[in-house]
């Protein structure tokens, strides 16, 4: 007979709680591998419950005020501190008006209690293939700000992830800032959910769309992102490429489709077998490029 152990407290470490940036830079400085850091604490927690990470420090930075913060500068875009939680984003006007696809992914992320702690940062953070706001700030151009005691860099969203769980973020390194550009005047973006249930699931297939200027063939943009079907959250590129041609819509369409399955390499499972998730991929594209280019089946 087998035993199933439920761990019902969480391994020891050190809590740290520094009042300032400067300090909690220099706290990762310090134990580098060794510490985490704690925005919302909605998959740290999980994962040290689990075992699955094992830090001997974790520097919670929910009280340093310049990370706190979410500006828009009209003509520039969008600032979203690291500690700026989910339920911020998607009650704001800005995000839902100007960089819809992003306030759209963030809705269908966990569920509302979650999104009150959980942090854009700290999902990125998590570099989870399943990642719902990824995809989003992928197809929207996003940049990703890492600091350390050695100064900032910023990083576009699609050089960030590495591997399943994996980023480019150094050990001295933490998220301060996440850089959303100003979408095109006109843009729609959306994004594409699919799940076993309708509640607190993780993705089987994600997929974030932006389309704009599409009267203009040499001009249009149409970018496609995904979830949940390669070890990273992925970006096709080949998809705006295929859309700059002025040929008929339905064509690209199909075309953009074929171009998309070759990028992905989905896997089976507890969610889905690679086999349904390749149908949603094909499935959902097609009705997302048809929903965001007006296109009557």
């Amino acid at each position: 007979m087998s035993t199933l152990i439920f761990r019902t407290t969480l391994p020891r470490f050190e809590y740290l709680k520094p009042r300032s940036l400067g300090e909690a830079l220099e706290l990762k400085a310090k134990y580098r591998d060794d510490a985490m850091v704690l925005a919302g604490g909605t998959d740290l927690l999980v994962d040290i419950r689990m075992g699955a990470k094992k830090p001997k420090y974790v520097i919670d930075i929910k009280g340093i005020e310049e990370l706190s913060e979410l500006r828009y500068v009209e003509g520039k875009g969008l600032e979203i501190g690291s500690a700026v939680t989910l339920s911020e984003l998607e009650r704001s006007k800005i995000v839902k008006e100007k960089f819809h696809v992003l306030w759209d992914a963030v809705r269908q992320l966990a569920d509302f209690t979650l999104r009150t702690r959980a942090t854009l940062a700290g999902n990125l953070a998590n570099a989870s293939p399943a990642s719902d706001s990824a995809p989003a700030l992928l197809v929207l151009g996003a940049e990703v700000e890492l600091s350390s005691t050695r100064g900032a860099r910023r990083l576009p969203t699609k050089k960030f992830f590495k591997w399943v769980k994996q980023t480019y973020m150094e050990p001295d390194e933490m998220i301060t800032k996440i850089f959303v550009p100003e979408p095109p005047i006109g843009s729609k973006g959306m994004y594409l959910k699919f799940t076993r249930i309708t509640v607190e699931d993780l993705s089987v297939v994600g997929i974030a769309g932006l389309a704009a200027n599409l009267e203009e063939p040499k001009k249009r943009i149409v970018r496609l992102a995904y979830a949940s079907v390669a070890p990273t959250p992925i970006l096709v590129e080949e998809v705006e490429e295929i859309f700059k041609h002025d040929r008929p819509v339905k064509e690209l369409i199909r075309e953009a489709v074929e171009a998309v399955k070759k990028k992905t390499s989905p896997i089976t499972d507890v969610r889905g077998t690679a086999e349904y998730r390749m149908y949603l991929i094909e499935f959902g594209t097609a009705y997302l490029l048809n929903r965001l280019l007006g296109v009557m089946e």
